[in-house]
Formats: C-alpha cells, sequence, structure tokens
C-alpha cells in the first residue's frame, strides 16, 4: 500500500511540474520576448522547471541579491563604519567610507556628525572623493534628477537627495535639507499633480511648479544633488557647527585609521532590498570595499565577491554596479538560484523575511502575490525592472510546507510589465497551491 501511495503522489507530483512547465513554456504571454526561469526544490536539491536557465539576462535590480550576499558576508548584520579617521597632536582628520546613513532622511544617522561636534579638535576633510565614481558604468545621462539615479559618493550626507514634501492639508511644501530652499524656483515643469519638480542638467537648481487647480494631496518627491568635495565640506560645516578644513595629502590613506561605527547594517539591507533602493545597494558596495582595503573601489569589491564569494556560481556573473541600473549586468537564472542557495544557507529565515519583499504586504511586491485571505506571504522576492528587462527571483512558501526558490527572467518584451507580472502571478500562485 505504501508502495502505490507513493507511486501516486509521484505521479500527482510530475504531473504538477508538467503543468507549471507548460504554464510557463506555452504562454501567448511569456512567447512574446526572452524567458528565462528556473525552480528548484533544495530538499531534494532537484530543478523541477528550466527554461532557458543557463542563458544570461539582464537582471535590472536583481542584482541587488548579489549586493545583498556580499555586503552580508563582509559588513556583517551589526554597525557599518561610518568615518575613517586619525588623531594627530591638536588636529583629527577623517574621510569618508562610503556610509550612506549619514543625515539621510529615512535613516536618519547622525553619529558621525555627533563624534565631529564632541571633538576638541581641529577637523580635516581629507579628499578621497575622486575614489567613487558618481555614476556606474552604462547609466544613462539623462537619469539625473530621478531618485533612482542618486550620486554614488565616499563621504554621503542627506543620502545625496533633497526631499520636498508636503502633508495633506498644509498650504506649502517642506525642503530637506533646507539649505537647498534658495536653490528652489517657479517654472513651468512638467507634471500632473498639484506641485512638479525636477533640477537642471548642471547645476543645483530645483524649477518647480504649483497648479491650484489640481488636487490637494500628500506630496513627496526626492530629487538628486550634484554632489563635490567642496559642497560636502559645506554641509558638515553647517551640520557641525565647526570650522573644517579639506585637505589632500594622500599619504594619510596609507595609514591604518580608527573606525567610527555608525548605522545597522540590518536597516540598510532592509531598505535597500524593500524598496530596491539603487543610491543604498552602490554605496554598500563602496563600504565593502572599506572594509576590505581602506579603498574605495566597486569594481575591486566586484572582483573580490566574484573570485572569493561567488565562485561555486555555475555561470560567471558579469557584474558592474551595486544596484541594477546598468544593461551591461547579465546573469543566469541558475546562478541567481544557486546565489538564493547560499543566501538560504548563511542567513537565517527569519532575516530574510525581514530583508525580501513580500507578496501582497511589504516593498516593490505590496501590490503583487497576495496569499489567500488570512493567510501569510508566500513570496519574499526580489524585483528586478529597466525597459528591457524585468525580473522577480527569491523564495516560494508552498501550501504542503516546502520552500522552493525561483528565478523568472524576463528580456525584450514590448509589453507592459503588468502584463508580465499578472502572468507570473498565475504561475507562482498555482506552485504555492499545487506543489
Amino acid at each position: 500500500m505504501k508502495k502505490i501511495l507513493l507511486a501516486v503522489l509521484v505521479a500527482l507530483s510530475s504531473c504538477t511540474v508538467q503543468k507549471i512547465n507548460k504554464s510557463l513554456s506555452k504562454s501567448d504571454v511569456f512567447d512574446k520576448g526572452h524567458l528565462g526561469f528556473m525552480l528548484l526544490d533544495p530538499e531534494k536539491d532537484k530543478a523541477l522547471v528550466e527554461i532557458n536557465s543557463d542563458k544570461y539576462f539582464i537582471p535590472a535590480s536583481n542584482t541587488k541579491i548579489f549586493t545583498f550576499y556580499t555586503a552580508y558576508s563582509i559588513l556583517g548584520d551589526s554597525l557599518v563604519n561610518g568615518l575613517n579617521y586619525l588623531e594627530k597632536g591638536d588636529s583629527l582628520i577623517f574621510w569618508g567610507t562610503g556610509d550612506p546613513s549619514l543625515l539621510h532622511p529615512d535613516l536618519k544617522n547622525d553619529r558621525a556628525i555627533e563624534f565631529l561636534k564632541a571633538s576638541d579638535k581641529k577637523l580635516f576633510l581629507l579628499d578621497n572623493f575622486d575614489q567613487v565614481n558618481a555614476f556606474g558604468p552604462g547609466w544613462s545621462w539623462n537619469w539625473y534628477p530621478y531618485y533612482y539615479a542618486a550620486e554614488r559618493s565616499a563621504l554621503p550626507v542627506y543620502g545625496d537627495i533633497v526631499r520636498f514634501e508636503k502633508e495633506k492639508g498644509e498650504a506649502d511644501f517642506s525642503v530637506y535639507p533646507e539649505r537647498f530652499t534658495a536653490a528652489i524656483e517657479k517654472a513651468e515643469t512638467e507634471g500632473s499633480g498639484a506641485f512638479s519638480f525636477t533640477r537642471k542638467h548642471m547645476e543645483n537648481h530645483f524649477p518647480y511648479s504649483y497648479k491650484p487647480e489640481a488636487k490637494e494631496e500628500e506630496f513627496g518627491r526626492d530629487i538628486p544633488f550634484i554632489t563635490s568635495r567642496d559642497l560636502t565640506k559645506t554641509m558638515l560645516e553647517e551640520a557641525t557647527g565647526k570650522p573644517i578644513t579639506l585637505i589632500s595629502n594622500k599619504s594619510y590613506l596609507e595609514e591604518e585609521p580608527s573606525k567610527l561605527l555608525t548605522a545597522s547594517a540590518d536597516s540598510i539591507y532592509a531598505q535597500m532590498m524593500k524598496i530596491s533602493d539603487n543610491f543604498l545597494a552602490e554605496q554598500l558596495m563602496v563600504l565593502v570595499s572599506d572594509q576590505l582595503t581602506n579603498k574605495l573601489d566597486i569594481a575591486e569589491a566586484i572582483a573580490y565577491a566574484k573570485e572569493n564569494l561567488l565562485s561555486d556560481l555555475p555561470d560567471e556573473p558579469q557584474w558592474v554596479d551595486g544596484s541594477g541600473l546598468s544593461a551591461q549586468n547579465m546573469f543566469t537564472p541558475r546562478s541567481i538560484i544557486a546565489l538564493l542557495g547560499k543566501i538560504r544557507e548563511e542567513v537565517p529565515l527569519e532575516k530574510i523575511k525581514a530583508y525580501f519583499p513580500a507578496g501582497g504586504e511589504s516593498g516593490t511586491i505590496k501590490a503583487w502575490y497576495k496569499a489567500d485571505e488570512g493567510q501569510p506571504p508566500y513570496i519574499y522576492a526580489k524585483t528586478g525592472s529597466l525597459s528591457m528587462a524585468n525580473s522577480l527571483s527569491g523564495y516560494l512558501l508552498t501550501k504542503s510546507g516546502k520552500i522552493l526558490h525561483f528565478s523568472c527572467m524576463m528580456n525584450n518584451y514590448q509589453i507592459p510589465s503588468n502584463d508580465l507580472k499578472t502572468e507570473l502571478q498565475k504561475v507562482l500562485y498555482f506552485i504555492h497551491d499545487r506543489y
């Protein structure tokens, strides 16, 4: 009887897998572009479905899974290093590590400011800003006024953005940091809301328009400002209330600095993964570089990760930035599946659930992949979206109690991304319900 029952279960499982495969390979929606898909049962170490799993795809923000794993491996889950510094006589010489939390409007970390305020020494900011390019390889020039392409920096302040906000019912908006209030100017700009903000291409000037006939609602917009060593020095002086001298003696960079621990890595990982924050992803790779070498080089950090953390992946990642904004990134679904397995082995499941967006509940998939009424999320996965790429990779919890690993990568579709998500939602729910 046991053998008969086992045979029936195997047959049912095989039938389910065939239906999953057919729902992907015979879909009129997925047939309109290039699809890569892999579904793994880690308990059996068995690939249930593989479609172009060995082919390279542009991953978009699925790149952040690689960034997360690298940062978690190198930085851990406690506090990150917010400043490098040397104390020499009556002088405190400090420089940036890439820590994105300093006065960030969401992370709100002022540990470095309080440290500098409390010092009784003369303050010297060591210029290492040329170690970090403002933009990554392959980024588009016309992304400059959009939050998703905030500039990278050796020492970010305020998240390298200006936040414009208006509470519902309020007559006017606020500007954070306030110093940029003098840089806004009323003008005709595109946009359908009551307020519409942009930034001039090569200037820290922010034109905005106000349409009083538009419905007054709560409003928020983050716009990158152009970073520079001089502006950073000035903003630090304003925040500390102390004079700071900018110096360029590179020999100090060869010394072993003291390190000021500031923000929780946990909070950075969660925000980066849940809302797919490109700025935090890029800065995490800068922090990794600082931790490894006391220098800031994202390319070197990626090279280290590929050689020392990811050499066991089935296909070498073509990886150039931390966020996935670059179309030069290319990964295979089976390498992402392998990475998801490494994360499961090294990161507690409760932390995975805290970091990854949860279907129907949080982050970039709050409106998608909803569980049945009254049930917990069944999808914990990272999205990825560019004009030519749409991806979703992560963990799928089935009603039978299994945790499956999946990666879906979709490139070169000329249909709305919502059509792809709707079709994928059907497939993933079927797996959740039947497997």
